[in-house]
């Protein structure tokens, strides 16, 4: 064996040792030992995956990255907090240059005449240790409507990379796109739309 291989191993374990202390140490996974405080949203970290039947013969998958928000918890009034998020639709992706295009026009989302989409809580309701339905008013393509987003608490802590405090989310929603306006190949195009969130927010005050 190699002379160098054992300083090796001691210099690779003292380098991981600070992100196994800060994982056994600073992570929670219980809400009710979440800081309370407001938090936004780490745009590198936010995502909404879109998934809609295709003519049937596939589900076709696609995201927006374009994303921003803010979070106001407390985990003594849990029903109490308060989301408000942004999406570009002009950052709508789908790895297919001429797709990207066909979505970003007036036959899908329309991104010139409508840049943005919102999202607001209106109400949250508890329906687990961990779990939640967010009832808020999705605003698309000029179109307000309520919906229900099932959200899942994934856990709190420092961030080993950033040191910044941190909770994790993901979510789900089910919308109608005709319902917003969106109406052209329905229902050839499905007209359910599975939403998918990812979401890191950041401790900010």
């Amino acid at each position: 064996m190699s002379p160098r291989l054992p300083i090796y191993a001691a210099v690779a374990a003292l380098a991981l040792t600070p992100l196994a202390v800060v994982a056994q140490d600073a992570f929670t996974k219980e809400p009710a030992q979440v800081q309370a405080g407001t938090y936004e949203l780490d745009a590198s970290h936010g995502k909404v995956t879109w998934a809609v039947n295709h003519f049937g013969f596939s589900t076709y998958v696609g995201q927006f990255s374009g994303t921003a928000g803010t979070l106001t918890l407390d985990p003594k009034a849990p029903t109490a907090s308060k989301l408000d998020v942004t999406v570009q639709t002009a950052s709508v992706g789908t790895l297919n240059e001429g797709l990207d295009t066909h979505l970003k026009s007036a036959d899908f989302l329309d991104v010139a005449k409508f840049p943005t989409a919102s999202f607001k809580a209106t109400s949250v309701k508890l329906t687990g240790k961990t779990t939640a339905d967010v009832t808020g008013d999705l605003t698309l393509h000029g179109v307000t409507k309520p919906i229900v987003l099932k959200a899942v608490f994934n856990q709190a802590g420092i961030n080993p990379v950033n040191k910044v405090y941190t909770v994790g989310f993901d979510g789900e929603a089910t919308i109608k796109r005709t319902d917003f306006g969106i109406t052209t190949y329905a229902p050839a195009i499905g007209d359910e739309v599975k939403l998918t969130i990812e979401a890191e927010f950041k401790k900010v005050g």
